[in-house]
C-alpha cells in the first residue's frame, strides 16, 4: 500500500474542495448577508491543511491499487465531511454544535437530505446555497470528477473510480480513458443540472430557488431552500411534474445518459432491464399510493393522483423531497414508502439504496430457484436481457444484501441504545443509509431533536450508504492491511 501517494492525493483533492467554498462567498458578496467571512476563513483553513500534507509528499508519484482506492474513497469522503462543516460551525446563523455541523455537512455530501436546521427561510442566502452545493457535489461523487485531473499527478484513477461508482458492475467504462469517462460523466451531469435549474425557473421558482433546487434534485439529494421543502410549491403542479421528471431522469443509470446522448438515441433505455425495472416499479407504486390516497379520503382524486406520484418518486429515488408530512398519512402509507427508499435508483445513477438491478437480480435468482425445486436437474441460466448473469455476480449480490441488511439491524439497534424509540430508529437509520432524509416519528421533519451520540451513529450511516458498504467496511478488516 502507498501511504505517501495516497495521503498526496487526500491533500491534493482537500486543497481542489476548498476552492468549492468561493462560490458560497460570492453569493453572500451579492446578497450582502455578512457570512463571507465565514467561507473566507473556512476556505483557507481546508486549502491550508490540504496543502500541508500535499506539500511535503508532492514527488510522491505510485500508480494506485485497487485496496489504495478504497481507502482514499473512504477517507476523503469522512475527510470532507468535517472539513466541509467548518462553514456551518463558523457561521452565526445557524448556530451549530460541532456535531450538528458535521452531520449536515456529512448529509449534504453524500446526498441524504437529512437536516439539524429549522428555519431555513430566515438563513442567509449563501449558507442556503452551500448546503445545495454539497449536495451538488456529493452526487456526482467528488472523486469521479476529479480522477479527470489526477493524470496530471502522475497517478491513476480507475482504481478511484471503481470504489467511487455505485453499483455491482464496475468494469464498464464509457470512454477508453477514465479521464474522459470522468469528464463525460461530469458534463451529463452539468447538462441536467442546467436544464432542471431553467425549467423551475420558467415554471416560476425565483432564479435563486431553481438553481438551489436544480442542485438537490438531479443530485436526488432533497435538501431545499424552505422549511415546507417542495410544499413551498404545492399549488404549482408544474413545479411537481418537472421535479419528478429530473428525480426519474437522475435515477436512471448515467451510462445510458451518456449512450442516448452520444448517439441521440433512446435505443439505450428500451434495451436495459435495469431501466425498465425502475419505471415500471415507479409506475405501479405510484399507482397503489394514489388509490390508497383517495380511497382512504385523504384528499380529492387530483390531489391524491399529484401527491401520490410526487411522493413516490422522491421516496422511491431517495431524493427525500416532501409537499406535505408524508409521515402522517393514512395506514400503512408511511412504512409502504420508507420501504420503497430500500430499492433505490439503478446502479451508476446519483440515487442511493440497494439499486435496482440488485433488487431484479434478487428477483430472478429466487424465480429460479422456484422452478429448480421443480425441475433439480435441469440448467437454468439467470439472464438480465441477453445477458447471462456469472454466478460470481450473484453470490455477489447476495453478500451485498446480506451485509447490508445486518448492518441496518446493527445500527438500529445501537440507535435504541441511546434511548430512542423503535419507529425514531428504524426510520432514522433507513432514511441514513439509504441516503434519503425524512423519516417517521421524532425525525419527520428534521433530526435537530436527536442526542449526540444518535447523530454520530447516522453520520456513520450515511457514509455507509453513499460508500455502498464495503468500501468502508473493508478498510476495517485486518486483511486489507496485509502486505
Amino acid at each position: 500500500m502507498h501511504l505517501p501517494t495516497i495521503f498526496r492525493t487526500v491533500g491534493f483533492l482537500l486543497m481542489l474542495f476548498s476552492l468549492t467554498m468561493l462560490l458560497p462567498a460570492m453569493v453572500s458578496l451579492i446578497y450582502q448577508d455578512g457570512a463571507i467571512y465565514h467561507f473566507l476563513n473556512a476556505c483557507l483553513i481546508t486549502f491550508g491543511i490540504g496543502a500541508g500534507i500535499y506539500l511535503p509528499l508532492r514527488h510522491q508519484k505510485k500508480d494506485l491499487r485497487t485496496r489504495d482506492g478504497f481507502l482514499i474513497t473512504a477517507l476523503f469522503w469522512i475527510v470532507l465531511g468535517l472539513f466541509g462543516a467548518l462553514p456551518l460551525y463558523l457561521s452565526d446563523s445557524p448556530s451549530l454544535s460541532v456535531t450538528d455541523a458535521v452531520f449536515e455537512s456529512i448529509s449534504g455530501l453524500t446526498t441524504t437530505g437529512a437536516t439539524v436546521i429549522t428555519g431555513l427561510d430566515e438563513l442567509p442566502k449563501s449558507i442556503l446555497f452551500y448546503r445545495q452545493m454539497l449536495q451538488w457535489l456529493g452526487g456526482i461523487g467528488i472523486i469521479v470528477i476529479a480522477v479527470a485531473i489526477l493524470p496530471m499527478l502522475g497517478i491513476g484513477g480507475m482504481q478511484l473510480y471503481r470504489a467511487e461508482t455505485p453499483g455491482p458492475v464496475k468494469d464498464n467504462k464509457l470512454t477508453p480513458r477514465i479521464t474522459q469517462t470522468a469528464k463525460t460523466l461530469f458534463l451529463i451531469y452539468l447538462y441536467l443540472t442546467a436544464a432542471c435549474a431553467i425549467s423551475y425557473w420558467l415554471a416560476g421558482m425565483t432564479l435563486f430557488d431553481a438553481v438551489g433546487h436544480s442542485f438537490s434534485t438531479v443530485a436526488i439529494g432533497g435538501f431545499s431552500t424552505h422549511d415546507a421543502s417542495m410544499g413551498y410549491y404545492a399549488n404549482n403542479p408544474v413545479i411537481l411534474f418537472i421535479a419528478c421528471v429530473f428525480m426519474i431522469i437522475a435515477g436512471i443509470n448515467f451510462a445510458l445518459h451518456f449512450g442516448a446522448f452520444r448517439g441521440y438515441s433512446f435505443s439505450q433505455y428500451r434495451q436495459d432491464p435495469e431501466c425498465w425495472f425502475y419505471l415500471c416499479f415507479l409506475f405501479g407504486a405510484s399507482i397503489v399510493v394514489s388509490l390508497l390516497l383517495y380511497f382512504h379520503h385523504t384528499y380529492d382524486f387530483a390531489d391524491s393522483f399529484l401527491y401520490g406520484v410526487f411522493q413516490v418518486v422522491s421516496i422511491a429515488t431517495t431524493t427525500g423531497f416532501a409537499t406535505t408530512d408524508f409521515s402522517a398519512w393514512p395506514s400503512l402509507l408511511p412504512f409502504l414508502l420508507l420501504t420503497f427508499a430500500f430499492l433505490g435508483g439503478c446502479a451508476g445513477s446519483t440515487g442511493g439504496g440497494i439499486k435496482m438491478i440488485r433488487v431484479l437480480l434478487i428477483a430472478k435468482q429466487g424465480f429460479r430457484e422456484l422452478r429448480q425445486l421443480i425441475h433439480p436437474n435441469a440448467v437454468i441460466p439467470l439472464k438480465l436481457g441477453n445477458r447471462v448473469m456469472e454466478n460470481k455476480v450473484i453470490v455477489a449480490v447476495w453478500s451485498f444484501f446480506s451485509v447490508y441488511i445486518m448492518v441496518f439491524l446493527m445500527l438500529m439497534m445501537a440507535l435504541m441504545l441511546t434511548g430512542i424509540d423503535f419507529i425514531t430508529a428504524y426510520s432514522a437509520v433507513a432514511a441514513s443509509i439509504n441516503n434519503l432524509g425524512p423519516g417517521l416519528g421524532t425525525v419527520s421533519a428534521h433530526f435537530g431533536d436527536l442526542n449526540h451520540a444518535a447523530k454520530w451513529l447516522l453520520c456513520l450511516a450515511m457514509l455507509l450508504g453513499r460508500l455502498e458498504v464495503f468500501t468502508l467496511l473493508v478498510i476495517l478488516t485486518p486483511a486489507f492491511w496485509r502486505r
